[in-house]
C-alpha cells in the first residue's frame, strides 16, 4: 500500500530506519512511533518507497 502523504511517507522512512537499527527508536515520536510499534518492516518498506511526486503534504484524518 502506498502512502497517500508526504508526511506519511516520511513517518514510514523514519520508523523504518529505526526498526533496521539505523536509528534509536527513543528518538521516534508521534506517527513515526505509532507506525514502528504497529508495522512490520516490509509494510513500512513499502510506505517509505512511495515517490512524492503528486502527494500532497499532509491528508486530513476525515
Amino acid at each position: 500500500m502506498p502512502a497517500k502523504s508526504k508526511a506519511q511517507q516520511r513517518a514510514a522512512g523514519a520508523a523504518l530506519s529505526a526498526k533496521r537499527g539505523e536509528t534509536k527508536v527513543s528518538e521516534l515520536q508521534g506517527a513515526s512511533r505509532e507506525m514502528y510499534d504497529s508495522m512490520t518492516e516490509d509494510e513500512l518498506e513499502d510506505f517509505a518507497s512511495t515517490k512524492l511526486d503528486g502527494l500532497p503534504d499532509r491528508v486530513d484524518d476525515d
